[in-house]
């Protein structure tokens, strides 16, 4: 991860306290340079993703002892193998002999064997050098193991998620980790498997592409369908300042480390509270949530709308909600499949419909027993292009096995036989964003206190690493 040779001292300055004025985070918004300035992202190569934990893929990708992965961050090339079954290793994706990349995309080393295509040199999973042809014309024949062992990279395992760290000297994961830690595993996001997998070339920054799903401010103009009123309002001709906007209730935490997390209020509609213009309140619920199967095909699935209706015609017992039947009936149908749940507590059930961030980019959007993951990475050396991924996941009965992760390259974000409604809606407005920021007009973004507080927040976490 060479840095720019454009960045001089004079730029960058020591541990980064001399920067452009473009480069600034304030805390009011963040300049424009961040997201368009090619030796920004170069920076970024070299002291953020060099030296951050990040996620490399999910362990459903290489389900198998042998099974194989190649994940790409700028420059380096990572192969990820499974060892065992508790065990993944992460070496540099290159051949000690003459840098030949051992592998490319997915797949299984048969018998444990990873082959260079070049000349033969062969090791096994856990990197120790079993073959070199001619060995004896190496280094005098006195060519040490060592030498030609595959170089690691430090990697760990949590909630269903391979993370990896190119530093030696890294903070400890556990460290890392600890300020979500406990709503992942109460989530259980790491008992949920592969349902589809896509990747979308987006022509913008990697920071826009995310910093878009970092809050719920932007539903009802970019949602209209989820927001009814708000988008009347918001859309009609005499606008007042003041609008019943439900997720104004929606609560955000920044955590340490750049993490951070939205959640439902109780009046939120994402969470399954739904006040009906008249009719029945089961079919309200229903269609709400239908508009996320149909819209996403992700965090909330047909199964959970099919629970719902079995409630049609029963009453709601004295003291109890149809939200909380539902979620009754959600946790019975789960125990009858033998399939594994979030904890039923009160702060779980308020995460269905929030968001948890783990820096620097991957979110995680649960629902019951499902959840919509997003990973957004940099492409190459333009600040302008970025590849975003969804993974929808979920829970399987105990006598499924859930197929393999496999990515789907999408080519037209704009297709709806290749992407839903609702992303197509999210991912359609970036580009717009991208373009407004190249705009001589445009020197910095405004960030709601409230609502955006999760963006600022990473940024802080960024200069953190970029500056030292």
């Amino acid at each position: 991860m060479s840095i720019a040779t454009d960045i001089s001292p004079s730029r960058s300055g020591a541990g980064g306290t001399d920067w452009p004025p473009s480069w600034l985070t304030m805390p009011h918004g963040i300049r424009v340079g961040r997201y368009i300035d090619p030796a920004f992202q170069q920076l970024e190569y070299e002291r953020l993703w060099s030296r951050v934990w990040q996620v490399a893929t999910r362990i459903d990708e290489i389900p198998e002892v042998n099974d194989f992965a190649t994940y790409e961050i700028g420059d380096q090339s990572v192969l990820l193998v499974r060892v065992d079954a508790s065990t993944v290793k992460a070496y540099h994706n290159v051949c000690p002999h003459r840098g030949t990349s051992l592998a490319d995309g997915a797949g299984t080393f048969e018998g444990g064997r990873i082959i260079c295509p070049f000349h033969g040199w062969r090791w096994d999973v856990n990197g120790n050098n079993r073959y070199v042809l001619e060995r004896q014309e190496f280094r005098d024949g006195k060519l040490c193991d060592s030498d030609v062992s595959l170089k690691e990279i430090k990697a760990v395992v949590f909630a269903g998620f391979v993370f990896i760290n190119f530093d030696r000297d890294a903070q400890p994961f556990d460290e890392f980790i600890a300020p979500v830690r406990s709503f992942l595993e109460d989530l259980a996001i790491g008992e949920m498997r592969h349902y589809w997998w896509k990747a979308i070339p987006i022509p913008a920054n990697w920071k826009v592409a995310q910093e878009a799903f970092f809050e719920t401010y932007h539903v009802p103009a970019t949602h209209p369908q989820l927001e009814k009123p708000a988008a009347a309002m918001i859309y009609g001709s005499d606008a007042p300042t003041d609008f019943p906007f439900s997720h104004r209730h929606v609560a955000y935490d920044a955590f340490p480390h750049g993490h951070g997390r939205f959640y439902a209020g109780e009046k939120t509609p994402m969470a399954g509270n739904v006040q009906p213009q008249g009719g029945d309140m089961v079919e309200a619920m229903a269609a709400r949530l239908q508009l996320l199967v149909d819209g996403m095909d992700a965090q909330v699935l047909q199964g959970d709308v099919d629970t719902l209706l079995t409630l049609r015609g029963k009453p709601v017992p004295e003291g109890s909600s149809l939200g909380a039947e539902y979620i009754k009936a959600l946790y019975a149908r789960a125990a009858a499949e033998q399939r594994p749940m979030p904890k039923p507590t009160p702060e779980t059930l308020g995460m269905w419909g929030g968001e948890v961030f783990i820096f620097p980019n991957v979110m995680i959007l649960p629902h019951a027993g499902n959840a919509m993951i997003y990973r957004v990475r940099p492409a190459g050396r333009d600040p302008d292009r970025c590849v975003f991924e969804i993974f929808s996941t979920r829970s399987y009965p105990a006598a499924v096995k859930p197929p393999r992760a496999t990515m789907q390259q999408v080519t037209d974000l704009h297709d709806p036989e290749q992407v839903r409604l609702i992303p197509r809606q999210d991912l359609g407005n970036i580009p717009r964003m991208q373009k407004g920021l190249h705009s001589r007009a445009m020197r910095q973004t405004w960030l709601a206190s409230h609502h955006e507080k999760m963006i600022l927040n990473m940024h802080q976490e960024m200069d953190r690493y970029l500056r030292s």
